[in-house]
């Protein structure tokens, strides 16, 4: 039982790193964008985006975030079942939504509101749920 609370446990705290480093990464690489402006879709046009995007220092910490996104999703993943890593991490789309209207001054209508609850409620009922459902392939083989 304390095996499964401690699991419980650091699989939270990853899920969660997962969350602000993905949320933090995606309003970085949007503020970046929005500091470029409209990738016009032509030759020149793409070439100008691309050498503005990588001479703009917001884009590449956005870009350090996601790195860390990646990380934690990769360790998390380790030990615990893609059907919980998935469903919990979708709080960050709840959280991002609370962040664009807040950081973004982004208009959200209730419609998207109420999508967001209906997503928090799947996160709280997955939450509840054990982490890993299944034997890690190393704990088969001894």
């Amino acid at each position: 039982m304390a095996t499964e609370r401690r699991l419980r446990i650091k699989t939270l705290v990853m899920v969660l790193a997962m969350v602000v480093c993905a949320n933090a990464g995606d309003l970085l690489l949007k503020r970046g964008m929005t500091q470029n402006g409209a990738v016009q879709l032509t030759g020149a046009g793409v070439a100008h985006a691309f050498r503005l995007t990588v001479t703009n220092g917001t884009i590449w910490i956005g870009i350090f975030f996601l790195g860390g996104f990646m990380v934690s999703y990769m360790t998390v993943l380790s030990w615990a079942d893609y059907s919980y890593v998935m469903p919990a991490g979708a709080f960050g789309y709840a959280l991002l939504t609370l962040m664009a209207v807040l950081f973004l001054h982004e208009s959200v209508s209730p419609r998207r509101w109420v999508g967001v609850v209906l997503i928090c409620v799947g996160v709280l009922l997955v939450g509840q749920t054990k982490p890993r459902t299944t034997e890690v392939a190393s704990e088969a083989m001894a």
